[in-house]
């Protein structure tokens, strides 16, 4: 999601230990660029593809199930001015909610939430899905995406990142992007969407397959990276990958104002699911 995973990510219990001095970013972080497109042509296929139900959180308890989510703890990277903490992710209603707070913790001025399912789930190929209401303010950054679950191993950006939705500030853009090690470093590969009500309900999804990686906001394509055959590197995207979400305040992407009026902003995740192609 253009947040770098940290490349000394410390596994304790549930309770990821974020350290943002050793996660840097070695590109512009401004929005999806061409940079190393990889193929100029989209292979979707031919013939729609039936996908089978998984995994899915519906977030009908009273709490994050903490079998399913790692909740990280600590300061962000890219510039971002939050604190993550768990107290800042709760369910209710039938619907995870992340908060951004401005509170100061940890030497931040704000506090959010970040989690993800590393060691605990994983996707290779399919559709990986989530319905989410979108909190609208200068300085936010919700953000629904994947990274290698070899990050441990290889770091970022070896293991590879695909971001299936981020959103800043208050415009109507919504971004899809991948971020791989395209053989001399760091290159990304997306593009942006429009939709008339970012702060409504909508559906963000991959479809995600040997040849290619696809884009969907309520079921439109917007975007295909091609990955057949490897093609400019990306053999990254051919291994399992774990899910995160989160809300990050300001950073390089979003900048640094933040409209303290927006605050605490809320951002609504109704389910999230992984199917695979039958």
């Amino acid at each position: 999601m253009l947040k770098r995973f940290c490349n000394a990510l410390a596994l304790a219990g549930v309770i990821l230990v974020l350290f943002a001095s050793s996660c840097q970013k070695n590109s512009d972080t401004t929005g999806p660029i061409t940079a190393m497109p990889p193929d100029k042509k989209p292979v979707t296929p031919d013939t729609p593809v039936i996908y089978k139900l998984v995994w899915s959180d519906e977030f009908s308890g009273t709490a994050v199930d903490t079998s399913q989510w790692n909740m990280e703890t600590g300061t962000g990277v890219n510039n971002e001015k939050e604190y993550y903490q768990a107290a800042n992710a709760t369910v209710e209603n039938g619907n995870l909610v992340i908060t951004a707070k401005q509170e100061f913790v940890g030497g931040a001025s704000y506090t959010s939430a970040r989690m993800n399912t590393l060691n605990k789930v994983s996707a290779k190929y399919g559709r990986i899905e989530a319905r989410i209401k979108l909190p609208l303010g200068n300085g936010l950054w919700p953000a629904f995406w994947m990274m290698g679950s070899n990050i441990k191993a290889l770091s970022w950006p070896n293991c590879g990142e695909i971001d299936i939705m981020e959103h800043i500030n208050a415009d109507d853009l919504i971004y899809g992007t991948i971020h791989w090690n395209g053989g001399g470093g760091h290159v990304q590969y997306g593009d942006k969407t429009t939709t008339a009500t970012p702060g409504d309900y909508h559906l963000y999804a991959v479809e995600w397959n040997e040849k290619e990686i696809r884009w969907y906001v309520d079921d439109k394509q917007f975007v295909t990276a091609n990955i057949a055959a490897n093609i400019n590197n990306t053999g990254a995207f051919h291994l399992p990958f774990f899910i995160l979400l989160n809300l990050a305040v300001a950073g390089d992407f979003p900048g640094q104002t933040v409209d303290q009026g927006k605050l605490p902003a809320k951002m609504y995740v109704d389910y999230v699911r992984v199917y695979k192609a039958q």
